[in-house]
């Protein structure tokens, strides 16, 4: 049973207003997980980590705790899309847990950049590689990443089946080329070498190699929750999305742990760590110059994969916002034969586009790359709200209905875990964190606004009636 929501809080669909349609099943929920998980980070970040820790076996080790986190934030979403399987996903759980303002800034940070900039930064990563394949000039970069934004936009504005339909391609192009890398690192004989006992002050340098790791580790395994947000479009969320959290997030820690082994067995700790392109160095290693044709064709499909989900999911999100007053009124409304927030997928598009034109995207993503992380730990941090209504209410839940196992100790390790990123960004970096925070407070009074227009019109339908 999930808490009461006030009425104010989201006015009343209309009678015989188009709703979502559910369409998507098992398959292509876990697809979606998976996809939004898998981009380019595989290809490149084990370099970034096996720099920051001394051995291979650090190296495997700071990536099972990785999976073993996401695994936890996985655990976390489940059990909040079974209460709550509305479209918005972490939208929705914000609003209820916390209030209308910290929901309508993380949708604000997604619009402003997070998921605009992320859709700018993978389109121009796509185009790259899919230029390179053909033997083009990169002066086409930018008109072929914008295609791409324009043309996926179009698939999502058509419908759920055909977005989910390519998700479903793409993501298994992606899985095919990592089996493919995984199949040609684990062919070669591994023989790790057995490290010495480390002494006390090489003991602790190691817990603060594996805990810098973490960031970008925690950054690559994340993208799982973005699959919430079509929980309105998925048949019998309540036990399929829990199901295609599990299913594909546990999938990738897999896949990213036979990844790396691969890298190591293949190129070495030393090897990985001085590494600008390890998929394509452990490749053109086994297979020669095909090798590295192969993965990069792998490269630009995971690309291609994961932008067309941010464009898939995060309008639903703009829609949401709508709904309950706090955006443009137009973009509440879902097209009455495709059953899309088409108004809302356009304006993602336009303002993804904007970004790709300008070349901005790529400092505002890492300006606000650690919020993302900020509304990740609150929204897992909503299970305690929920949970402290369901003992008041003196509420049980259904049977058979998901729950996260060991709360309150497993939600609040991943919502320490969430701090610790956001945390580890800005020491990294405070100018970037200055600079991200006031891009993010910018939304303040674009709340203000909204809020009052939302509260004025509420008002004059009260005296009206």
């Amino acid at each position: 049973m999930t808490a009461t929501v006030n009425k104010e809080d989201r006015p009343a669909d209309p009678i015989g207003a188009t709703t979502y349609a559910r369409r998507l099943g098992l398959f292509s929920g876990t697809m979606a997980v998976i996809g939004g998980i898998v981009g380019a980070g595989i290809f490149r970040t084990p370099a970034a980590v096996a720099q920051r820790v001394p051995s291979s076996s650090a190296t495997l080790g700071a990536w099972i705790l990785g999976g073993a986190i996401a695994l936890l934030g996985a655990f976390c979403f489940a059990e909040l899309g079974q209460r709550r399987p509305k479209a918005g996903g972490g939208y929705v759980y914000l609003r209820e847990a916390w209030g209308r303002l910290p929901a309508f800034l993380y949708g604000w940070g997604l619009l402003l950049v997070i998921a605009t900039g992320a859709i700018a930064a993978v389109a121009v990563t796509f185009a790259s590689y899919a230029l390179a394949l053909g033997g083009l000039s990169d002066r086409f970069t930018v008109p072929v990443a914008v295609a791409a934004i324009i043309l996926l936009s179009a698939v999502n504005y058509l419908g759920v089946k055909p977005a989910a339909l390519t998700q479903n391609v793409f993501t298994i192009l992606k899985l095919v080329a990592l089996a493919a890398l995984i199949a040609c690192g684990l062919s070669v004989p591994y023989h790790p070498p057995v490290p010495p006992r480390p002494s006390t002050a090489e003991a602790y340098s190691l817990f603060a190699g594996i805990g810098a790791a973490l960031t970008p580790i925690l950054f690559t395994y994340g993208g799982w929750q973005q699959t919430n947000f079509i929980a309105e479009e998925i048949v019998d969320p309540e036990r399929t999305l829990p199901r295609a959290l599990l299913l594909g997030v546990t999938g990738v820690v897999i896949v990213y742990l036979l990844a790396n082994l691969s890298y190591l067995r293949v190129l070495g700790h030393a090897g990985l760590a001085a590494s600008t392109a390890p998929a394509a160095d452990l490749m053109r290693a086994r297979l020669g110059p095909i090798g590295g044709t192969l993965i990069a064709a792998g490269i630009a499909a995971s690309s291609f994969g994961f932008l067309n989900l941010v464009i898939l999911v995060t309008p639903r999100v703009f829609q949401a916002m709508a709904a309950d007053g706090l955006f443009f009124s137009r973009l509440a409304k879902l097209h009455p034969v495709y059953r899309t927030p088409t108004a809302a997928i356009l304006l993602q598009a336009a303002w993804a586009v904007v970004l790709t034109l300008t070349g901005t995207f790529a400092q505002l993503v890492d300006y606000v790359a650690f919020g993302d992380w900020i509304f990740f730990g609150l929204t897992a941090a909503a299970l305690f709200r929920y949970r402290l209504r369901d003992r008041q209410m003196e509420a049980v839940g259904p049977s058979g209905s998901f729950r996260v196992p060991g709360h309150p100790w497993t939600t609040g390790l991943f919502v320490s875990a969430a701090a610790f990123v956001v945390i580890s960004s800005v020491l990294a970096s405070p100018r970037n964190a200055l600079i991200g925070s006031g891009l993010l407070a910018l939304g303040f009074p674009v709340y203000g606004y909204w809020h009052g227009r939302s509260r004025s019109r509420m008002y004059g339908e009260h005296q009206r009636s």
